[in-house]
């Protein structure tokens, strides 16, 4: 294949697109970044359809219609539970929850759902075979989570469980909801750093007449400042480089005794997400010695017997969630939380029989699936435009249990993948014709789209769409295509429209593929002929004559003379065009220039406007076809004459004039090389021709006007082509005697070239 030569205007061009789409990319725009996540989407739907293994013990107890319709009843399959609560459930039927899942043996259970503030207004629970043996339902709840030491209870940023709680856990798990702008959860924090602050701020925060909000501190040298809100003013506490305040700030001097003289403002705490949580139980990481390495997005995490999960994250430690288990996948165990308060009561009252322990060895995700209240959180996701959100904490407890994770290319893959295939687009844009730009630049949009999707489903490896391919490809190709429409393609119309009837198809092509081309005037050696039909001017003058005799001498009307003179006319031009355009198929047969036609003379010449190193030889061969299609031509003609005749006699009859004879019309060529002047002649408003002009082409006139009648005759430089191109024929050649042309100071030599 042969490349066309890279400009400099379309290469700024493509240049300039692929700034722009990578410039875009950088600022992380909203709307192009959700076009890339509905593509994301795509692919997690499509993924669904090609299941991979995932974790075995994994269940989820299901807060159902049924279970709430449970409680408030009191009873479970036709057993009396002993206690009837509506909706809002006491936290003692949470602790009975615990107590059973204890029992069964499970691994870890997380709560998706949130536990505020104490409530000590709930009803108490019997703890005793005495019925005033009761305890708080919150200190019951405490209890049970400290016996099981398994329960992971829910946090988010702005609720933390009650310090009873929380210090009978086995942690806190972090179960924030952020969706993308577009409304779908996609991806969870790994973990939250947050500030528990010292009490004495606590108390500047409650104090109402403060107007102080600790979320709004500001951190500045040897000191905190705290905006009051609504006010221009703020408070000002100093502290040293570890953040350690003077008590006596707060408190007054001299301090209580057993006081320190100072402490610290806050400290800071890591609540990693509930998912993780759950399974670091099953591997046993050590999460305290995790290793957090943002600016490469990666989280390590290590555990026993050599584990180790790297969980790829972005720069602010969010990770995308698999969600390869849906709340209904048959690989998830799940029951509803009734009977685990069924079996709890069974257990209590020493009944076991026909109890049972489903759920020994698994991670437990407890939370709402009811419709309409406060517990439900329901939304959509990549796989599903409405489903339960608490799936998200079993979907990312799968992936670090399986060690399979969703991993985004960075932003420097991305600009790598853009300028890549922007330029391999660009390539085929420019090489290639217009369609078969526009079908190769769809084949390759279409085969990294497969890709991006076989990618995504074989290793989870979410490479970008819509900047690669709407962005690098669609906008490179438009581009260039526009270019080529404007630019490029006005001007091979204008080089098709000039050379379209003057040369062969074949050079035409040649010369709207050709990178560059000299129409504008330049110096070249050439071959240049000029073949002359011989008898022409005195036949016409013969027929022209004919007609006049007959209108003479049959007396005939203006009107009917004026027809007469027209059907010769006719004729005539019939006749000429015929010998002229024998000739011209000789020239274009061979790839020469067809300049012009003068009167019944032909010029043509070779070797511009596309180079040829055998126009010499090109153009005597097509002299040589020229003169056999003459000769052809007059013997086809000859041979019509017998019905010719008869025609004649029927005209004769009807008082008509007779056509005349075909007679013979021979060719005189002649032929001369040598360096010319070529370009374009007149303008565009006007007459516009391609032709050569100098004393070479001078020459090859006279030399025509000395060929005579079927002969031709060449020039030295011509005849000296010969011999070094076509050494057979330069050797039938005869010099003739020198001539001295009109306008040329000496004789120069000259040669005849046998045809027949």
């Amino acid at each position: 294949m042969k490349f066309k030569r890279l400009k400099r205007t379309p290469l700024i061009l493509a240049l300039s697109v692929l700034a722009l789409v990578c410039g875009v990319r950088a600022l992380h725009l909203d709307f192009p970044e959700r076009l890339e996540r509905m593509a994301y989407d795509l692919r997690v739907r499509t993924a669904s359809h090609f299941p991979v293994p995932a974790a075995t013990n994994l269940a989820f107890v299901a807060i159902e219609e049924s279970s709430i319709k449970a409680v408030q009843s009191g009873e479970v399959r036709g057993v009396k539970l002993g206690y009837r609560f509506g909706l809002l459930w006491p936290r003692q039927v949470y602790g009975r929850v615990v107590d059973e899942l204890a029992a069964q043996g499970v691994e870890a259970v997380g709560f998706d759902v949130l536990f505020g503030e104490l409530r000590p207004d709930h009803p108490s629970v019997q703890v005793g075979t005495n019925i005033f043996e009761r305890e708080e339902s919150d200190n019951f709840f405490a209890d049970q989570l400290r016996r099981a030491g398994n329960a992971i209870l829910a946090m988010s940023p702005d609720l933390i469980p009650p310090r009873l709680f929380a210090t009978n856990a086995l942690a806190l798990g972090d179960i924030s909801t952020e969706r993308d702008s577009d409304g779908i959860l996609r991806r969870v924090k790994a973990f939250r750093d947050l500030r528990r602050w010292h009490p004495l701020f606590q108390k500047i925060e409650a104090d109402p007449e403060l107007a102080v909000n600790l979320t709004n501190a500001i951190f500045a040298p040897g000191k905190i400042i705290l905006p009051q809100t609504g006010l221009t003013n703020s408070i000002e506490i100093p502290v040293d480089a570890e953040t350690n305040f003077a008590l006596a700030d707060f408190l007054g001097d001299p301090l209580p005794s057993g006081l320190p003289a100072k402490a610290k403002a806050f400290t800071t705490e890591r609540y990693w997400h509930m998912g993780i949580l759950l399974a670091a139980q099953q591997l046993k990481l050590d999460l305290a010695q995790s290793i957090v390495d943002l600016p490469h997005g990666k989280i390590t995490l290590r555990g026993a017997n050599g584990v180790q999960r790297v969980i790829p994250v972005d720069a602010e430690g969010y990770f995308l969630v698999d969600w390869r288990l849906t709340p209904g996948d048959s690989r998830l165990l799940r029951l509803p939380v009734e009977n685990l308060l069924w079996q709890d009561r069974q257990r209590r009252q020493g009944e076991t029989n026909g109890l049972r322990d489903d759920l020994r060895g698994k991670l437990v995700v407890l939370g709402s699936a009811a419709q309409g209240n406060d517990l439900t959180d329901r939304g959509a996701t990549p796989l599903e435009h409405d489903t339960l959100l608490v799936s998200k904490h079993w979907n990312v407890a799968n992936s670090i249990i399986t060690g399979q994770f969703i991993r985004r290319t960075t932003p420097r893959e991305d600009l790598a993948l853009i300028i890549v295939l922007g330029a391999l687009t660009a390539f085929l844009t420019w090489q290639l014709p217009a369609f078969a730009a526009a079908g190769g630049t769809l084949l390759l949009m279409s085969a990294y789209t497969v890709t991006a999707f076989a990618v995504f489903v074989r290793f989870h490896l979410w490479l970008p769409l819509v900047f690669p391919v709407m962005g690098a490809m669609l906008m490179e190709h438009l581009s260039l295509i526009v270019h080529r429409v404007v630019f490029e393609e006005d001007e091979k119309r204008r080089v098709k429209s000039v050379f379209s009837k003057i040369v062969s198809p074949d050079v035409v092509t040649e010369l709207l593929g050709a990178e560059k081309l000299s129409l504008g005037g330049a110096r070249r050696e050439v071959t240049v002929l000029f073949a002359d039909v011989r008898g022409f001017t005195t036949f016409t003058d013969q027929l022209q004559e004919d007609v006049s005799q007959y209108v003479r001498t049959h007396d005939v009307d203006l009107a009917t003379a004026e027809k007469y003179y027209e059907e010769s006319a006719r004729e005539t031009l019939e006749i000429v065009n015929q010998y002229l355009a024998a000739v011209a198929d000789a020239v274009k047969n061979h790839n020469g220039t067809l300049d012009k036609y003068i009167g019944d003379c032909v010029m043509a010449f070779w070797n511009a406007p596309v180079a040829n190193a055998r126009h010499a030889q090109a153009s005597v061969a097509a002299a040589v076809e020229a003169q056999r299609a003459i000769n052809q031509l007059n013997e086809q003609r000859l041979a019509e004459n017998p019905a010719r005749e008869v025609e004649n006699q029927v005209r004769i009859a009807a008082g008509q004039p007779p056509r005349p004879l075909h007679i013979a019309l021979q060719l005189g060529t002649g032929i001369n090389t040598g360096a010319a002047t070529v370009g374009l002649m007149g303008s565009n408003q006007h007459i516009l021709n391609y032709t050569v002009f100098g004393r070479e082409v001078n020459l090859a006139s006279r030399l025509e006007g000395v060929s005579g009648s079927g002969r031709i005759i060449v020039g030295e430089t011509t005849f000296k082509h010969l011999q070094k191109l076509d050494p057979a024929l330069a050797a039938r050649c005869v010099e003739q005697s020198p001539v001295t042309p009109k306008g040329f100071r000496g004789p120069v030599r000259i040669f005849e070239v046998p045809w027949k």
